[in-house]
């Protein structure tokens, strides 16, 4: 591939789809729910995921789609160019309080991130990163994560995650809370990454999260030099959900190793 011309192309198809988003504000939204009375859905999900289904098809017909709203392929292996994409990563949000979400993107050529983006609709805030090009906040190139501490450290958490569940012993998850220095939730995975990666917190902790979830946002963390995992250390599931720990490479393994305990 060639990456730079895939980062031009890709930054005018998001600020589109961006723009897309921002004008239905103005029109009636028809809300779902997926999973549970919580999953949510809307119209505005489905017509953005087909909008970039609609110009991938056109200009990269080699290319396949994973994209939450399942408008994409079937996806069961990582062999060739993927495209993973939450077109409104943050729904609730989006549909509750009109900002705090996120397109979220990733590009992989056989299993490994090329490109990975996330972008702050109502904020024009793009973030972007290319295998061993960097990351980026906008045009600004973000520096690669200095050395921190739990006790200096900010957690983002979904706060569903410290109380008693069959997946893991929550009482090391109540003892992390204690040892950081804040806890935060933002109600998107996406920007949760783009947090850390551009040093506003430490570390993101998620016991279920989807590949197209975290797929721009880990090219964009591992840029900075965070390194992301799920809870039993191998790297991030792009095939399938799966939990998720993002951190500064100096914390990860103490918030796994102390904190972190599977039933």
């Amino acid at each position: 591939m060639d990456l730079h011309a895939m980062d031009r192309y890709i930054k005018s198809l998001i600020k589109e789809a961006g723009h897309k988003i921002r004008n239905s504000f103005l029109s009636d939204i028809s809300i779902e729910s997926k999973s549970d009375a919580n999953d949510l859905v809307t119209n505005i999900d489905k017509e953005i995921e087909q909008f970039f289904i609609s110009r991938i098809n056109r200009d990269f017909p080699g290319h396949r789609i994973f994209g939450e709203e399942g408008f994409g392929d079937d996806i069961e292996d990582q062999n060739g160019v993927i495209w993973l994409l939450d077109p409104i990563d943050g729904t609730m949000n989006f549909v509750h309080q009109k900002r705090n979400f996120a397109i979220s993107l990733g590009i992989y050529d056989d299993g490994v991130g090329k490109l990975g983006y996330i972008y702050d609709v109502v904020n024009d805030d793009l973030y972007h990163g290319v295998q061993e090009g960097g990351a980026y906040y906008n045009d600004e190139r973000l520096r690669p994560l200095g050395t921190t501490t739990i006790e200096e450290s900010i957690l983002a958490m979904n706060a569903t995650w410290a109380v008693p569940n069959r997946h893991f012993d929550h009482s090391g998850t109540l003892k992390l809370i204690q040892d950081v220095r804040g806890i935060r939730s933002y109600g998107s995975a996406a920007l949760e990454l783009a947090y850390l990666a551009s040093g506003r917190i430490d570390a993101y902790i998620s016991m279920r999260l989807s590949p197209w979830d975290i797929a721009g946002g880990m090219v964009i963390a591992r840029e900075v030099g965070a390194i992301a995992t799920n809870f039993r250390g191998e790297p991030g599931n792009l095939l399938e959900q799966d939990t998720f720990l993002v951190a500064n490479p100096s914390i990860h393994s103490r918030i796994l190793k102390d904190y972190i305990h599977e039933k």
